[in-house]
């Protein structure tokens, strides 16, 4: 099995110095699993109520460039807002260390010991991170506040959302957009396949097995579309 990183003293040393790394896992899936179910429900919608080729290039046009960029923009908002709290509670920290230095500093102890720490290790210990404002306020964070090493960036995580729902979410207009025959049966699966794929790759961060992860993704695509064609067929002439 493929070692994930080094463990060399200097391997350990470089990766650690770079700080905690933030990813955009979630951002990229959350993206491209709705982008593909809500343009592919649109596609389904107004396959099953017998309208046009042309409405449906419109219509999902329309939604890859209006729901993508209403993604973005919220996962934006709401990923700022998640920074702004952040800068928020380290403010407090700074303040209640200047104000009430001992409670802080019996609220680290306490801290330690619920890690394990006892006796003089544990007075040491104290003292050492009590010395480093910067790392007794992140250790704060993570273990009073339950917040994350690393700091969110609303911009990227808005753009890792935005162009996984372009680039699922072309999927089921491209038979369309291509004038193929039959756009339909292509549509249906070309966009399930598309779930797969991208249940696959989130089993590289998971501990489900690839073909598992895959098919669970195309579970979730296949009511998707279900649902939005028996919506749309209700309205058939």
């Amino acid at each position: 099995m493929k070692e994930d990183h080094g463990h060399s003293p200097q391997e350990i040393a470089r990766r650690l110095s770079g700080g905690p790394q933030n990813a955009y896992l979630k951002d990229m899936i959350y993206g491209g699993i709705d982008g593909a179910v809500t343009t592919f429900a649109i596609v389904a919608g107004v396959e099953g109520a017998g309208l046009s080729s042309g409405i449906i290039v419109a219509l999902g046009i329309a939604n890859i460039l209006a729901d993508g960029f209403s993604m973005a923009a919220s996962n934006y908002s709401g990923t700022k807002a998640e920074l702004d709290d952040r800068k928020r509670i380290i403010q407090i920290e700074h303040r209640h260390i200047e104000q009430h230095q001992e409670g802080e500093l019996e609220e680290l102890r306490q801290i330690l010991a619920l890690r394990g720490l006892s006796g003089d290790v544990l007075d040491r210990a104290t003292d050492l991170i009590a010395a480093d404002k910067a790392k007794w306020i992140d250790l704060m964070l993570t273990d009073e506040y339950g917040l994350s090493k690393g700091q969110p960036n609303p911009v990227r995580a808005s753009l890792a959302t935005f162009a996984a729902f372009l680039a699922a979410g072309s999927v089921p207009l491209t038979p369309y957009v291509l004038g193929l025959a039959d756009p339909f049966k292509l549509s249906v699966i070309a966009t399930l396949l598309t779930f797969f794929l991208i249940g696959t790759v989130k089993s590289r961060w998971s501990l489900a097995r690839w073909w598992w992860s895959g098919l669970e993704t195309f579970a979730i695509g296949a009511v998707a579309a279900l649902i939005a064609y028996f919506v749309g067929s209700l309205f058939h002439p």
